[in-house]
């Protein structure tokens, strides 16, 4: 296929009788009838005194201005056209395959056709409720432009008004734009929405409008125009681009044309001969031959003349010599005339006839016009559906504007792909679901619609529906995620949290900032046979990452560490393994966090485990850790036995006096206020043990083969500075709590006298750990291990409120299930992770997944939100406050934070804000932020500067650039400017 070739690859629509793509197609396969009398809501102005009958959709007010940060004023004063654009494009992109967020910042163009505002008409003719939010609200060029500033899309972006081709050369143009490379994803869309009967007057008058308000083209009974509301958005990339980023492909525009009637017989008739050029050159860019065109969705209005010269500029291409007619059709017969939104309405038709590979059949058709000759011109109306054969199978879509301007897309079914991978039906791997939103209502609302969704699925893997909602329902604050292996535990995983009580009432995970993450790599002694298997058979990612630290340490070993632990050969808990095994492990688990995106930002390491912990940090490289790592095993093995360790539930206080009068007792670890380590001869420890249990103190023995960080280790030490000579320690490139200092490293170096020392003295796991929290505030704590032990010790020392504690391998048996949970957990914190690498490629492929959610709560329809008129008397000013009161916040008690008695400026800014954005006074309080969750800009804070000036005559003289800064919060406003009248108050 052509490297001119576009992919559609996303897509949206709201019509009649069809709020969703789905329920679009639903409708064409029924054959049914979408029009119908207008809502008695939609009869408001002159000229709707009594019903007219069209296509209208439902719920046309509806707007969740909330979600995209809009005012309730600038809401009420947006024409409707722009808001249903805004959620269609949210709902498309997600269709796409991708997060809208994750297009931010980025090319994307905007292009949009539409047929002016009668939102406008309806508005601008009030001057004395004219306002900045209603004028930018009913400009048409602006419904492309809210796309790309909500969106963030730095691409081209403008609306088209060619009058009923508008949307379809809107698409021209966002393909001409994919294929110069001005754009990488392109949105192009149409919308329509009938709000006065002006334009009906006007096809009354030409003889165009239909008395009985339904559109029957090319039927014999055909008498003209049916008005229609609809609003469509498609996803377009160069097949190319697309195809590599593995994304779903309805179908293929192949080429499009666009041209003009010029001087015909009048500025609003049809021309036959443009018709019929404007369709050869869309074929001629394509590289397709008319009898290669299966079917065309043509413009089709119903209208005697229209439909006549239509057939006539098509039978004059398409009357070649071919095996079977061009079927011929229009989506008009069941929705009316979308007019701006025509030319989306038969795009979209098309490209999902192509990737059902069935072809509507024409509402109508049983009743043809004979006066059409369909059948000499090559042509024919599907009476039922057709399905297509396989292979490459091409169509086209006409659209035609009233003043002359035509547009024709050719269209290709999608091509064929080859899977990425072998899909092994052994074990379903766990994938992660995540859910994200912009409230917790509207989290809840989206689980639930989710569950739905995965309920009504047939039993089976979940781990592509995993993989699509992580590349498409991320990026928004409020977060839900859920391990799972089939679409039943799913289910039941996003049921159950949409049920949660306390998601009802406002409880969730909201990531404000991406977790800062520290990494704790465990220490000997919890070293297991077989641990970590399970992992390594189910982990990809892990797998690589252990088979590349056991290729490091064969070397020095002489043998196989990784075997031995998969074996479960009891040889691990040998010091010669032992240490090995931890460290290999300990790297694994790092380094496949990292390669999913959840790296350290801070490391800290428990005796040997601060040597994989040196690496995560790039002081050491895999290989100089490796060889640190055997030789100091190898020295300890070889060491005398009868050495152990005791870990005592007590404080250093409690085990001072066995350091003094006990026969070689050393401390060993001090691992919490209430936790510590002493290391010695065995009998020594019996004794000790004894002695405390007698006083009720727990203790255990650790499960290893020597007196470790103690002086026995002496002869061990300078053989393994001696090692460590020839190594060269980096800076760390994260910061590394050390565990022989009980703080973060400044600039010592962790060369051969650092590891020696390292090796004898005691673990300060404690010091370290409280240096670290207290100087990187970490959020989310890991342990890198085979089994929980320090975070227990964190749990305990008092230090975890606020901070996730997380292990990825819990255990023997831990797999990727364990892994899985851990990354959804720091995903709720705010990570983004690398998603890609939790799933092998055959499990990468796009599912569908219901579009977002949005609220039904706030309408906004007719009547636009007015500013305040001139002539309107200002509000009482509020009480001047002293010097004393005028910067501070309200005191506990003092009111409910929303603006009380205790704090008369904070109250007059939130006036002043609830009347610039016409908010509930319930919605603002001092924590509400201008721009993240009011949705404030320049204009609104030269309103508000108004409005508090009015209010308190004391704050006048403020100008804009010093009233930026405190534009923080409501709060930070209302500290400003109390301070700016206490220091402008005198005696």
């Amino acid at each position: 296929m052509s490297s001119a070739a576009v992919a559609l690859v996303g897509l949206d629509c709201v019509f009649p009788g069809a709020p969703g793509p789905d329920a679009y197609w639903d409708l064409l396969m029924r054959g049914g009838d979408a029009t119908g009398e207008q809502p008695l809501a939609r009869r408001f102005g002159p000229g709707y005194e009594t019903p007219v009958r069209g296509g209208f959709i439902d719920d046309a007010d509806v707007f969740d201005n909330d979600f995209f940060t809009v005012s309730p004023r600038e809401a009420a004063a947006m024409d409707p056209q722009q808001r249903l654009l805004l959620q269609c494009a949210w709902r498309a992109v997600e269709d796409s395959g991708r997060s809208p967020r994750s297009l931010a910042g980025g090319d994307t163009g905007v292009f949009v056709g539409m047929m002016g505002s009668e939102w406008g008409q309806l508005h601008l003719g009030d001057y004395g409720r004219v306002t900045p939010q209603l004028g930018a609200g009913s400009s048409a060029g602006m419904a492309a432009n809210r796309i790309s500033y909500h969106l963030d899309l730095k691409g081209p972006s403008l609306s088209v008004d060619t009058a009923c081709s508008s949307s379809l050369v809107a698409v021209h143009l966002a393909v001409n734009s994919l294929l110069s490379g001005e754009c990488g994803t392109a949105l192009a869309g149409g919308v329509n929405l009938i709000l006065t009967p002006a334009l009906g007057l006007v096809y009354a008058q030409m003889g165009l409008a239909s008395p009985d308000g339904r559109c029957r083209p090319f039927s014999a009974d055909a008498n003209g125009i049916a008005r229609s509301d609809g609003v469509g958005v498609v996803v377009l990339r160069r097949l190319e681009d697309a195809l590599a980023d593995g994304q779903r492909v309805y179908a293929v525009i192949r080429g499009t044309a666009v041209n003009q009637d010029g001087r015909s017989n009048g500025v609003t008739a049809p021309n036959r001969h443009s018709q019929r050029e404007v369709v050869a050159a869309a074929y001629r860019r394509a590289g397709v031959t008319p009898d290669q065109v299966r079917f065309v969705e043509a413009h089709g209005t119903g209208t005697a003349l229209g439909d006549v010269i239509e057939c006539g500029a098509l039978g004059e291409v398409h009357g070649v010599p071919r095996e079977e007619p061009c079927a011929i059709g229009s989506v008009k017969g069941n929705l009316g005339h979308t007019e701006g939104a025509a030319g989306i309405a038969g795009l979209i038709k098309v490209a999902l006839a192509l990737h059902h590979r069935i072809v509507p059949a024409s509402r109508f058709a049983d009743r043809e016009n004979p006066q059409l000759r369909l059948a000499e011109r090559g042509l024919a109306l599907l009476k039922v559906p057709v399905r297509l054969p396989a292979g490459e199978v091409v169509a086209g879509v006409s659209s035609f504007g009233m003043g002359g301007t035509n547009a024709h897309a050719v269209l290709a079914a999608a091509p064929r792909t080859a899977r990425t991978g072998r899909r092994r039906a052994a074990s379903a791997p766990t994938g992660v679901f995540t859910v994200s939103a912009d409230t917790p209502e509207a989290l809840r609302r989206n689980l639930a619609a989710q569950a739905g969704a995965v309920a009504a699925r047939p039993r089976g893997d979940a781990a592509a529906l995993c993989w699509t909602s992580n590349r498409v329902k991320t990026g928004l604050p409020y977060r839900a995620a859920f391990t799972a292996s089939d679409t039943v535990e799913l289910a039941a995983a996003l049921r159950g949290a949409a049920e949660d009580p306390r998601l009802a009432a406002g409880i969730a995970d909201r990531a404000w900032r991406p977790p800062v993450i520290g990494f704790l790599f465990t220490g000997q002694g919890v070293q297991d046979p077989g641990m970590t298997a399970a992992l390594y058979r189910q982990s990809p990612l892990y797998r690589s990452r252990l088979d590349e630290a056991d290729e490091a340490l064969a070397p020095y070993l002489g043998g196989s560490v990784r075997d031995l632990v998969l074996a479960g050969d009891p040889d691990v808990h040998r010091t010669r393994w032992a240490q090995p095994a931890l460290f290999a492990v300990g790297h694994a688990l790092a380094a496949t966090l990292s390669g999913l995106g959840a790296g350290p930002h801070v490391v800290l390491g428990h005796s040997v485990g601060e040597f994989a912990a040196a690496v995560a940090a790039g002081v050491l490289t895999l290989d100089q850790a490796a060889r640190l790592v055997a030789e100091r095993a190898r020295l300890m093995d070889a060491l005398p036995g009868g050495g152990g360790m005791l870990s005592v539930r007590a404080g250093r206080g409690a085990v001072e006096e066995f350091l003094t009068i006990g026969a070689g007792v050393s401390l060993a670890a001090v691992n919490g206020p209430e936790n510590t380590v002493l290391s010695g001869p065995l009998e020594e420890l019996e004794r000790v043990a004894g002695v405390l249990r007698g006083r009720g103190t727990h203790c255990r023995a650790v499960n290893v083969s020597h007196a470790f960080h103690s002086p026995l280790m002496a002869p061990a030490l300078e053989p393994l500075a001696a090692a460590a000579a020839g190594i060269t320690p980096a800076a760390p490139r994260v910061p590394l709590a050390s565990t022989r200092y009980g703080r973060l490293l400044a600039d010592e170096p962790m060369d051969g006298a650092y590891w020696a020392g390292q090796a004898a003295e005691p673990v300060l796991f404690a010091d370290a750990l409280a240096d670290l929290v207290a100087r990187t505030a970490p959020t989310a704590l890991v342990e890198i291990g085979p089994a929980p032990q320090l975070i227990q010790l964190v749990g305990r020392s008092g230090m975890s409120d606020g901070i996730r504690l997380l292990h990825p391998a819990p255990g023997r048996e831990a797999g990727a299930r364990d892994l899985a949970e851990t990354v959804a957990a720091l995903y709720r914190s705010g990570l983004e992770p690398r998603w890609e690498e939790l799933y092998e490629p055959a499990w990468r492929t796009t599912e569908r997944l219901p579009p977002y959610a949005f609220s039904a709560e706030h309408r906004f329809w007719h009547t636009a939100a007015a500013g305040p008129r001139v002539h309107a008397a200002p509000p009482a000013p509020a009480p001047v406050p002293g010097p004393a009161t005028a910067v501070a916040a309200p005191a506990d008690g003092d009111g409910d934070g929303r603006g009380g008695s205790g704090d008369p400026v904070l109250a007059a800014v939130v006036r002043a804000v609830v009347e610039v954005g016409d908010y509930a006074p319930g919605r603002v309080d001092r924590q509400s932020r201008f721009y993240e969750d009011l949705g404030f800009d320049s204009v609104m804070i030269m309103q508000l500067k108004d409005r508090i000036e009015t209010s308190l005559p004391q704050a006048g003289g403020i100008a804009v650039q010093q009233l930026l800064p405190a534009l923080r919060s409501v709060g930070t406003l209302a500290d400003f400017v109390g301070e700016w009248i206490s220091v402008g108050v005198r005696p």
